[in-house]
């Protein structure tokens, strides 16, 4: 199979292709072409490092980089041709949500109609199409509900990103039903692991901590999101490619809920760190309170399950960016936001 990936400079596609080629257990022969614009959290270089790190020889003969903007339908269409690909994995978006509050536009056009583009491409040349898409297209949940989203619960976004996804996903699924486009769809929870750029909750408490400064929780502190390493969810992605029923969504979840209290409460200790260095900050507008998955359908009808311990998975992830300061150290000077200064004018409105 070869396979297009869209956004695989980025944290969750570099896993996904440094998952297809360094796999044991995937038996078929793979080609892997990263399509990518690498705009500011593509820069880190993941796949290069990580393949170094595994000294993994595939990286040269069954990989390639194209440097490409997915809302751009000739180049897109001339990589398909050129590199005969069967599929798109679409990994390609902007996923910040408090930057996605100051420049709303870059969202909608990368994530809506980058992903139109992908469509047109997709028609075009009869390949198979899988949209990564989020758990937060669908609104949120109060934090004492014992409701759970399932793959047909309404989409209610309450951000400018989660609205662009949601909208990407609606994109998608008219693309099946009118064009009969080979189209899947999976609404994944929150990812950790290593190569995450720090800006995200979990690399920029642990960064900071490793810097000795402080880390900025917002002042709804007790609410919760769902956590899953990035690894499943590559085993998840791949799962739904292979064996996904076309036009279906699938929910990736791990059922395991941590308030952003108690991700700080575990990182602090495993760095051996005092609760002086929490900074209660004003909460973005829009902050969600709670997201939860119902994955049975993924369970049941594809045979997936999480696998990855959240305990251990947290441990290692901490212990990856401690050792990897040259990586992240550079990323870190290209934050678009302060997470500080809501209350104030931020970063980058300046």
């Amino acid at each position: 199979m070869r396979i297009g990936v869209t956004g695989s400079s980025g944290f969750i596609g570099s896993n996904f292709i440094h998952y297809l080629l360094s796999n044991p257990e995937i038996n078929e022969e793979l080609f892997i072409v990263n399509i990518d614009k690498l705009t500011y959290a593509g820069a880190g270089k993941n796949i290069l490092h990580m393949f170094k790190e595994t000294h993994n020889k595939k990286f040269l003969t069954h990989y390639k980089f194209v440097r490409a903007d997915i809302c751009d339908f000739k180049t897109i269409d001339l990589i398909v041709q050129t590199f005969k690909l069967d599929c798109i994995v679409n990994f390609a978006a902007e996923s910040h949500n408090s930057y996605a509050i100051l420049n709303p536009s870059v969202f909608f056009k990368t994530n809506l109609m980058g992903t139109q583009t992908l469509l047109e491409v997709v028609r075009k040349n009869n390949l198979r199409f899988h949209h990564i898409s989020t758990c937060e297209v669908y609104g949120d949940l109060a934090l004492d509900s014992k409701e759970e989203f399932k793959e047909d619960s309404s989409y209610r976004p309450n951000t400018p990103y989660n609205a662009s996804k949601a909208a990407a996903d609606l994109a998608v699924r008219a693309y099946v039903r009118t064009f009969n486009v080979k189209a899947t769809i999976s609404n994944c929870g929150n990812n950790y692991g290593s190569y995450q750029f720090p800006e995200k909750l979990i690399p920029l408490f642990v960064t900071n901590l490793l810097e000795n400064k402080k880390i900025p929780l917002y002042k709804q502190s007790q609410n919760k999101r769902e956590w899953i390493h990035v690894k499943d969810h590559c085993s998840a992605v791949y799962k739904i490619l292979k064996y996904g029923k076309i036009g279906e969504t699938y929910n990736i979840g791990s059922g395991v809920e941590k308030s952003i209290e108690e991700i700080t409460t575990i990182i602090l200790k495993y760095l051996g760190k005092s609760e002086d260095m929490k900074e209660y900050v004003d909460d973005r507008p829009g902050h969600d309170r709670r997201y939860l998955l119902d994955s049975t359908k993924i369970f049941k009808e594809l045979g997936w399950k999480p696998v990855i311990d959240f305990e251990n998975g947290i441990k290692e992830t901490i212990e990856w960016y401690k050792k990897n300061k040259k990586w992240w150290l550079p990323l870190k000077q290209k934050q678009m936001i302060q997470e500080n200064k809501w209350g104030e004018k931020n970063k980058s409105e300046e």
